[in-house]
């Protein structure tokens, strides 16, 4: 098929028409444009293909490259060398088609030799495309891995103009520091990187469909709100079935892939992972978020370059956030649990002791249940600023987004701002994000909690833009006298699917 991708920049047009060998490929449209761009490549191609685990990059990858794989190698987790190596061999030799593998290489540089032995002959005919699966997993305490992947790319992949090399990762933090950053072999070696990230709402809707399930945005937005937006979770969602139904039976049945997932999921990323699990409690237990500091603090790490790594590597492969408060400094960022299976299930799977059907539809009628949804929400929001901004007609304006909290003297009433958008047009947009099942009603004590906000923000800031409220829900705001001069952007639940 042809994929055809149009953009401005500035303020000239460009259209770019690539042939990818894509079917059945959700969404990724910038990402099937970069690898279909190095299938037409007169160059040889390195590619870094990194996200969280269970975010589909292997399919992607496979089906965008299906018709010119010529080897594909996957690691194991915590397998020693010779068990890798010998992985390694019986994939070649059944690749190759030989009735008797070929004999067990001592190392890594002897199974480059002979991967490259078996591509010359075909990367003469054809472009060819060698896809290299859980890279880091490969690369071991003393394996020897990584010098003998970088001596087998310099000294041979980079004069192979067919080559497409396709490495990938799930541990995000690993592949950027060993291979993106790499200050070694690597350095500055790699042509083209990616960072998949989760469906969009309007790709899991998509998705969803796809799959023959018809749910509405309401529904949709409950299973975000639990799963996110992973493709390999998604997967187990069934027709017929309402959002209730479907948290039942994946996350509260003994049989259900999210009812165990949790370890398992930060066990094959971080080789601490119980530090990465303490720092992820600490944020699902603040939803407002903590600075670097406090998370130091509250998980009694030392000050030194162990958090910043930590952080690190939970920021890059996807599990929390940092936000930058309003006219501060990266040192003063505020980190927030971005995942949300990770917060559903330390909210309610972990010592959960109701189980089976039924669950989640009990649940959602506790107080625990609304102070989730309301937290859930707003980080749906937060991934959806793109959406937001063009529900606001401000898409084409130069805008800075952050958070904001004054925290006053004891007594004293604080103020916090998850969302604001600092417009170039001299104004400030202050979000407000409120999950609801019918519409949202501004009551007094609302009302004035809303002009205790924003007065507070305007004096402390000392700023002179115009400031706008915005009220951001699942059905809207209903119009009443609160609403009326203090509200001036009302945006629904169905925007951010577009």
């Amino acid at each position: 098929m042809w994929l055809i991708i149009k953009n401005t920049i500035c303020s000239q047009a460009w259209k770019i028409k690539v042939k990818i060998e894509v079917k059945e490929v959700i969404g990724r449209i910038e990402e099937q444009l970069i690898l279909g761009q190095a299938l037409q490549s007169n160059e040889a191609e390195l590619i870094a293909i990194f996200g969280r685990r269970r975010v589909g990059k292997t399919y992607l990858i496979r089906k965008s490259f299906q018709k010119h794989i010529i080897f594909e190698f996957s690691g194991v987790h915590n397998a020693t060398l010779k068990d890798q190596l010998i992985n390694f061999s019986n994939t070649l030799a059944e690749r190759m088609q030989l009735p008797i593998p070929p004999a067990i290489p001592s190392n890594w540089t002897q199974a480059f030799q002979m991967l490259k032995n078996y591509a010359e002959p075909l990367l003469k005919k054809n472009k060819c495309v060698i896809f290299l699966d859980e890279f880091p997993w490969l690369s071991s305490a003393k394996s020897g891995f990584l010098p003998a992947f970088e001596f087998f790319w310099n000294s041979w992949g980079t004069k192979q103009n067919n080559l497409v090399l396709t490495i990938c990762g799930s541990a995000a933090s690993w592949m950027i520091q060993k291979v993106v950053n790499n200050k070694g072999g690597l350095h500055n070696r790699i042509t083209k990187k990616l960072r998949l990230l989760p469906f969009t709402l309007a790709e899991t809707n998509e998705y969803l469909r796809h799959n023959n399930i018809n749910l509405d945005h309401y529904q949709i937005a409950q299973l975000y709100m639990a799963m996110g937006g992973i493709p390999q979770y998604l997967k187990e969602i069934s027709p017929g079935q309402s959002a209730a139904q479907n948290i039942d039976r994946i996350c509260f049945t003994k049989d259900g892939i999210l009812q165990n997932e949790f370890n398992n999921l930060y066990q094959s990323l971080f080789a601490q992972a119980d530090k990465h699990i303490s720092i992820v409690r600490a944020l699902a237990n603040k939803p407002s978020g903590l600075t670097r500091k406090e998370i130091i603090a509250e998980c009694g790490l030392s000050t030194g370059g162990t958090a910043t790594l930590l952080l690190e590597e939970l920021t890059e492969s996807g599990f929390i956030s940092a936000y930058l408060p309003f006219e501060k400094n990266v040192r003063d960022s505020i980190y927030k649990l971005s995942d949300e299976y990770s917060r559903f299930y330390l909210k309610f799977i972990e010592n959960s002791r109701a189980t089976g059907a039924g669950t989640w539809i009990k649940l959602s009628t506790s107080s625990s249940w609304r102070s989730w949804s309301g937290t859930a929400f707003e980080s749906v929001c937060l991934k959806h600023i793109k959406q937001i901004k063009a529900a606001l007609g401000i898409a084409g304006v130069y805008t800075e987004e952050s958070a904001w909290r004054y925290v006053p003297g004891k007594g004293q009433p604080g103020a916090q701002i998850d969302l604001l958008f600092d417009r170039q047009d001299f104004c400030i947009s202050i979000c407000e994000m409120k999950f609801s099942n019918s519409v949202f009603t501004i009551d007094k004590a609302y009302a004035a909690d809303l002009v205790h906000k924003k007065d507070v923000f305007k004096n402390k800031t000392k700023t002179a833009k115009t400031l706008f409220i915005v009220m951001v829900t699942t059905f809207g705001t209903q119009d009443n006298s609160y609403k009326i001069g203090l509200v001036q952007n009302d945006i629904k639940l169905e925007s951010l699917f577009n």
